[in-house]
């Protein structure tokens, strides 16, 4: 077959790269430099108390419930429920400071604006959901800094809940095992559920001998509770983000997304922490009904 071509030798074209996949390191430096600016503003304005963490917390609140509404509402409406029921988780934390007259006029308020806003969206549920979460962890934060022993609680608080998350990442990336809730947080593992319940529990027991109180078996299953109730706050907000298809609640801080993803844990915590320091302290005595047994 004379008018046949001749076989051609078969180029292989290079092979491209893949894109390089950010490395997890730069993540960590990324969340640790961000701790680094965070955490002492956190404890610096717990330490200092007074307007000056109370409107600390007030905003955050209301960041919150922000980027909870850019996850939960659809639509046109996003924007303005989303501001109004900020300013609405606002004046509720603020009523913890204002007294209960004013803050309840606020509240008043913005939940009759933030009312007509919501009939124009279908998320009211998830709104007030929303509402619920911010406002009460806002009212929790600052209910437990009132009082002589307000600084302790909110600092065994803090201890409990960043000891937990942070003994529960290098716990679970070290020993790995059985999933915790993979359908929510692939992540998570029950080595790191345990090894964070361990160490935030020993990390709430040093804040309180610091402190100079008694450190008796009361505190220890009080810092038990507050570990598990910021671990499931965790859970909380993944299980939210799974739902709606979000990986973060926000871009505000980097390496770690929103504030919500930062303070899931404590809001979680702080809300139970009250409410065991209301039921054993009153109203106006919460920190020592959350630390003295």
């Amino acid at each position: 077959m004379s008018g046949a071509e001749p076989l051609r030798p078969r180029v292989r074209r290079p092979v491209r790269p893949a894109a390089p996949v950010q490395p997890k390191k730069h993540e960590l430096l990324l969340r640790i430099a961000s701790a680094v600016v965070l955490l002492p503003l956190a404890v610096a304005a717990t330490w200092f108390g007074g307007l000056f963490y109370a409107g600390l917390v007030v905003l955050g609140t209301a960041i919150v419930f922000l980027e909870w509404a850019s996850i939960t509402i659809r639509g046109a409406s996003k924007v303005g429920v989303g501001i109004v029921g900020a300013a609405t988780v606002a004046a509720v934390a603020a009523t913890a400071v204002l007294g209960p007259v004013p803050g309840l006029a606020l509240i008043a308020v913005a939940t009759g604006i933030l009312f007509m806003l919501v009939r124009l969206v279908r998320s009211s549920f998830g709104l007030a959901t929303g509402l619920l979460y911010a406002g009460l962890g806002g009212v929790a934060l600052i209910s437990l800094r009132a009082g002589p022993l307000g600084l302790a609680a909110v600092l065994f608080l803090f201890a409990v809940v960043w000891a937990s998350d942070i003994a529960a990442y290098f716990t679970g990336r070290g020993l790995g095992g059985p999933k915790l809730w993979p359908k929510v947080s692939p992540n998570k593992t029950w080595s790191g559920a345990i090894g964070g319940l361990v160490i935030g529990v020993a990390a709430g027991m040093g804040v309180v001998i610091a402190a100079g109180l008694p450190a008796g078996i009361g505190v220890a299953a009080t810092a038990a509770l507050l570990s598990v109730a910021g671990q499931l706050g965790d859970l909380f907000e993944s299980a939210i983000k799974r739902r709606v298809g979000r990986k973060d609640s926000g871009s505000l801080i980097p390496g770690h997304g929103g504030l919500m993803d930062r303070v899931d844990a404590l809001i979680a915590a702080a809300i139970l922490g009250a409410l065991i320091g209301w039921l054993r302290g009153g109203l106006f005595h919460p920190a020592a009904g959350l630390l003295l047994w």
